[in-house]
């Protein structure tokens, strides 16, 4: 069997690995692990992102209401994820290990997406396991975020990862078959199969969260986009559909989903990573109302000082910085060029060298 795709990113949600009653669901485990082992041996590099530890956690201590109700939200998080990522990925590892296939654990935190460095730092490693034939099964840490740094789920998780990997898909397994164009179960109400870049979809996503999981399909759709626009190909589907993996790989004319047309122009590494980062900035430069107009233009241009307002905030040469307008709306993130105090003495001036080079600014 053929396919275009070399290296692919699975994210597998919490309502597809788990069971009505928060236990794990080890048959649909094995299905899927069954699948990831055919299209190794079809030439396929798989990154796997999987959910599931605190479903996991939750489910093997069986605490009662008042052993609940001593704990808060993070502690009960910490707890769960830390006794059920060992029997997630000790599950995983026997489940790969009758394919012969090594898996190793990552655990990350957005923090460590917050500088170049680290951003590297995290790649480097998953490829040297790539190269060593090792398949990579990513989470968040659960055990030591706190709630302002967590993920919004593993849905924003897998996007920073397959832009980060340079994968050429990204697959999103969730609980429902992809993106409906009007409630899910109405009369005349289909999946939507195809998302062309740009299409606006606010009408049709539904305000709600999954059981066992963070986010819904507003989080979905959002990484969706921003991932597609990266050059990357998007498919959300249904994990509980058997050998919905493959099928999608191999045969996705009989498979029904929704896949994000990705964009065809190259996206820079630096550029995927700012794009990731809004969450991780320093401060602020405000745009006069001619900078906004040729910035958000269709030529790439760099951020000069003479376009640039007012500056907020305290950062260093080189840290990330939101680029807003006259009425405050962010525009995009971009690395700075200067820091805050040699920003604050060059604004509006002309003859200076950008502020924002196009090279690190992305635009929402």
């Amino acid at each position: 069997m053929q396919t275009k795709y070399k290296r692919i990113a699975v994210k597998v949600g919490s309502n597809v690995l788990t069971r009505p009653d928060g236990t794990l669901d080890v048959t649909r485990m094995s299905s899927l692990v069954d699948q990831i082992a055919e299209l190794r041996q079809h030439g396929v590099e798989v990154i796997l992102i999987s959910s599931g530890a605190v479903a996991s956690g939750r489910s093997e201590l069986r605490l009662t209401a008042e052993e609940y109700k001593r704990m808060d939200s993070v502690d009960q998080r910490q707890l769960f994820s830390a006794v059920g990522q060992a029997k997630l990925i000790n599950r995983y590892y026997e489940l790969f290990r009758e394919h012969d296939i090594p898996v190793g654990q990552v655990l990350t935190m957005k923090e460590s997406f917050s500088t170049r460095r680290h951003y590297l730092n995290q790649r480097n490693c998953m490829m040297v396991m790539l190269d060593n034939g090792v398949l990579p099964i990513v989470n968040e840490n659960d055990t030591i975020s706190v709630t302002e740094l967590m993920f919004t789920d593993n849905d924003e998780l897998s996007g920073l990862i397959a832009t980060m990997m340079d994968v050429q898909a990204l697959v999103i397994l969730s609980n429902v078959d992809g993106i409906y164009n009007g409630k899910p179960g109405n009369e005349g109400v289909t999946v939507i199969p195809t998302v062309e870049p740009n299409k606006d979809l606010s009408e049709y996503i539904h305000i709600e969260k999954s059981g066992f999981g963070r986010g819904g399909m507003i989080t979905k759709c959002n990484i969706a986009r921003k991932v597609a626009d990266e050059g990357v190909t998007v498919m959300i589907a249904n994990g509980k559909r058997e050998r919905i993996l493959t099928d999608l790989i191999f045969h996705p004319e009989s498979v029904t989903y929704t896949c994000f047309q990705s964009k065809q122009e190259t996206v820079s590494s630096v550029k995927k990573w700012i794009a990731h980062s809004a969450g991780f900035t320093k401060g602020r430069i405000c745009l006069n109302e001619k900078a906004v107009d040729v910035v958000c233009g269709d030529k790439a241009v760099s951020i000069l000082p003479v376009g640039v307002t007012h500056v907020e905030g305290e950062f260093e040469k080189d840290d990330l910085v939101q680029v807003v307008s006259p009425e405050g709306k962010v525009l995009g993130v971009g690395r700075i060029a200067y820091d805050s105090a040699d920003a604050r003495a060059v604004i509006g001036m002309h003859d200076c060298k950008p502020m924002v080079h196009y090279d690190y600014l992305y635009l929402e």
